[in-house]
């Protein structure tokens, strides 16, 4: 694997701002990574690859042609090009750390911002190995451009060495995962893929198998605002009445901040608004999907109480489906992960299999009908801007590919 290519692939694209804009209904959700995608159809072309397209919603889709004549099942390797907008992804300014040394990583960009081995036990495990950091004030963009460098640099590594006897390979790179719409203008028909693999994990050697299943809960409070000055039993102030309402939700048990394994949560992530209208979003996980109404109807009651102490506020819960546990789906057709840990033992590694307290392009796929495990591809403390990957771990995921591309090439037949 060109291990410098990748550094530099990976360099490339983080530096582009793709940071999805939930409060908009466009697809893509912003315009950088319509920039990302157009960047992509040039560099695969530049590799030799014709069927490579970016189509109106800015989803680009590529065919790796068999080699070796190989005639065997179709497989197809995703990733997204949006990062998350928690935090800024505008001028990722990032720092490349050669053969590291071990220790806190203090970033430069403000020193406040330390990447410690206490909060970073996998740093323990990373002497020697190049870590690319941001600055400390941006996100690093790894997710998912750690991913789309992995996919890139494995693709151009078949292009070039045609002894690597392979089927055909669909790519596909999508847009706005991290607002939950990633897949909503994907046609199954058009990948054409028997199985598909997401790289969008984190370290290395991992499969995610079980996701979070996920709702969305949109709380809306509907006050009565007036002049302060006259407000005494006219005033129905939303902003006191969301107070309420928050405090009314679990703080224990059913939040990030006291959950972990297989534990489900509620998580309110955005207010806006005015003493007239409030607006609360509020993730709902759990990796049961029968326990989600549940949190439903916690909600519900939570609104009932806060309407009976503010006479006259209207509340409206309203929960809209995001994706479900992909574990069902990949029940279905065993050998998307059985030939990820044949693909991985090919290279004398040994896979673990876990599961992700998040969501992925493959959780829905798998529910849509395309089983669609996670792959890891070097990524670490996604969302933050004490985010950081390992250039080793991502050529380690780019081999990975390749060697899975050869393991499910096995199964096809020679064509004359």
């Amino acid at each position: 694997m060109n291990r410098q290519r990748l550094l530099e692939r990976f360099l490339r694209y983080v530096k582009v701002d793709t940071t999805a804009q939930e409060e908009t209904d466009v697809y893509p959700s912003s315009s950088g990574q319509l920039e990302l995608g157009r960047i992509l159809v040039d560099e695969l072309r530049a590799m030799g690859i014709d069927d490579v397209i970016q189509d109106e919603n800015g989803i680009v889709m590529a065919t790796v042609p068999a080699k070796g004549h190989i005639d065997g099942p179709v497989i197809a390797w995703c990733a997204h090009l949006d990062t998350s907008p928690e935090t800024s992804g505008a001028n990722v300014k990032p720092q490349v750390i050669e053969s590291y040394a071990g220790g806190d990583l203090i970033l430069p960009g403000d020193p406040e911002q330390v990447i410690t081995l206490e909060d970073n036990p996998e740093l323990a495990e990373m002497i020697g190995r190049t870590l690319i950091t941001t600055d400390g004030t941006t996100l690093l963009g790894a997710d998912d451009k750690a991913g789309i460098a992995v996919i890139m640099e494995a693709t151009h590594w078949l292009m070039e060495n045609a002894r690597i006897a392979h089927g055909p390979i669909r790519l596909c790179f999508t847009c706005d995962e991290e607002i939950g719409r990633g897949t909503d203008k994907l046609d199954l028909a058009e990948i054409g893929a028997t199985v598909c693999y997401t790289l969008d994990g984190a370290g290395t050697d991992t499969i995610d198998v079980e996701t979070f299943s996920a709702d969305l809960a949109v709380v809306t409070l509907r006050g009565i605002n007036i002049h302060p000055s006259i407000g005494k039993d006219r005033m129905v102030n939303a902003v006191r009445a969301a107070g309420d309402f928050l405090t009314r939700l679990p703080s224990e048990g059913l939040s990030p901040e006291t959950t972990d394994g297989r534990d489900g949560f509620m998580h309110p992530y955005v207010i806006d608004g005015g003493v007239s209208e409030v607006t609360l979003r509020i993730l709902l996980r759990e990796f049961d999907a029968d326990k989600l109404e549940r949190q439903a109807q916690l909600l519900r009651d939570a609104a009932a109480a806060t309407m009976g102490q503010f006479p006259e506020l209207e509340i409206d819960v309203a929960i809209s489906k995001q994706y479900r546990n992909m574990a069902e789906g990949l029940r279905e057709e065993p050998r998307a992960v059985g030939y990820a840990k044949d693909a991985l033992a090919k290279l004398g590694r040994t896979a673990r299999t876990t599961i992700v307290r998040g969501g992925t392009d493959g959780s829905r796929l798998t529910e849509m009908g395309l089983p669609t495990p996670n792959l890891s591809s070097g990524q670490h403390t996604p969302h933050s801007r004490l985010e950081w990957a390992c250039l080793d771990q991502m050529v380690e995921s780019a081999e990975w590919l390749v060697a899975l591309a050869e393991v499910w090439a096995e199964t096809g037949e020679q064509k004359p």
